[in-house]
């Protein structure tokens, strides 16, 4: 099998988990009957603290009906300008949810300041949509959000009147990497996706959680975006088996990262930018990136090179893959760093 590094969503179900799914027991999941998805909602609420849970197709899906059902028409939702529920999910809180989004910044460390969150919340006027929410996003580019800092900023969001969701596609990797409870970390939000896709390593799945009353609402906007499912226990089956097998090894991602980051370093040229959890960023000259991607996939290893590259460990990529890879890069016939291009 080629390595690939493009995303943790690449990862193929394991012969456990295919068996798992062959064998899970299902009903009809829009008559709210399937037993398999009512467990892992039920398993799911509970490893994450909340009342309930609900299982969704897609983490895009279940953040957009997270949002619509904390926002009306004309309210707005505070997020950062690189938060993947802005920048990459088709801009669809405004174009279904008719809600505004109101970017900002990231910091350094994926945060959003609270001088930016306070003059961002609009004054309570016609003339201005309504602020109704701040989400952030845990990890984001692989960094994992300060716990003091996620108190702070949801405590003010709470005094000012807001909602907290947050986008926890990999928060999973965000509670292993910290060593604290997955409760711990949905604790101080309304709302928090749950993605099983990424690292987890399910084919397809997430699962959004929150108050009883709250998840009713979400639920209505889950079927009004077509996200009923029928025999969806053949799904949720695979993200229980994720649950109970892939969590904890999510260390493992990450200690890969940490090691390829170490042998990025010391590649003639590239220039290595971060690493955080199961995410490496490193710098390549724009010039040679056509051509160390297809160096690299003619030894069978995938990766999307660009001047700012970003590869990503996951449960398919082994010691022995992230060695080739290192090795591969170090073979390569020239430099490929950023002084080719003065920069």
């Amino acid at each position: 099998m080629m390595i690939d590094l493009r995303s943790d969503t690449v990862t193929r179900p394991s012969e456990g988990m295919r068996r798992a799914m062959s064998m899970a027991e299902v009903g009809d999941d829009v008559w709210g009957d399937d037993p398999t998805v009512l467990r892992l909602q039920a398993v799911v609420a509970e490893r994450a603290g909340k009342e309930a849970a609900l299982f969704f197709p897609s983490g895009t899906q279940a953040n957009l009906a997270a949002i619509m059902a904390h926002c009306g028409r004309g309210d707005e939702v505070i997020v950062g300008q690189n938060a993947h529920t802005y920048k990459f999910e088709g801009g669809g809180a405004a174009v279904l949810g008719s809600v505004q989004p109101q970017p900002i910044d990231n910091a350094e460390d994926g945060t959003l300041p609270l001088v930016k969150i306070a003059a961002a919340i609009k004054p309570r006027d016609e003339h201005f949509a309504r602020t109704r929410l701040l989400a952030l996003e845990n990890t984001i580019g692989g960094k994992v959000l300060p716990a003091a800092y996620v108190e702070e900023a949801t405590a003010y969001g709470r005094s000012r009147g807001l909602a907290n969701h947050l986008d926890g596609a990999r928060v999973c990797n965000a509670a292993v990497a910290s060593g604290r409870p997955l409760a711990a970390l949905c604790a101080p939000f309304d709302s928090v996706s749950i993605c099983f896709s990424k690292g987890l390593g399910a084919p397809i799945g997430s699962v959004l959680v929150g108050s009883r009353a709250y998840l009713a609402e979400a639920h209505r906007w889950r079927k009004v975006l077509g996200g009923g499912m029928r025999q969806s226990g053949l799904l949720a089956a695979a993200c229980l088996y994720a649950l109970e097998h892939n969590y904890a090894r999510l260390a493992q991602d990450h200690d890969h990262a940490e090691r390829l980051a170490r042998g990025l370093a010391e590649v003639a040229g590239v220039e290595l930018l971060s690493q955080d959890t199961n995410m490496v960023f490193a710098r390549f000259a724009a010039s040679v990136c056509p051509a160390v991607e297809a160096w690299l996939k003619e030894r069978g290893i995938l990766a999307q090179i660009l001047p700012r590259t970003r590869f990503v460990t996951h449960l398919d990529v082994g010691s022995d893959d992230i060695a080739r890879v290192i090795e591969a890069l170090k073979a390569y016939p020239g430099r490929a760093a950023t002084e080719h291009d003065g920069g």
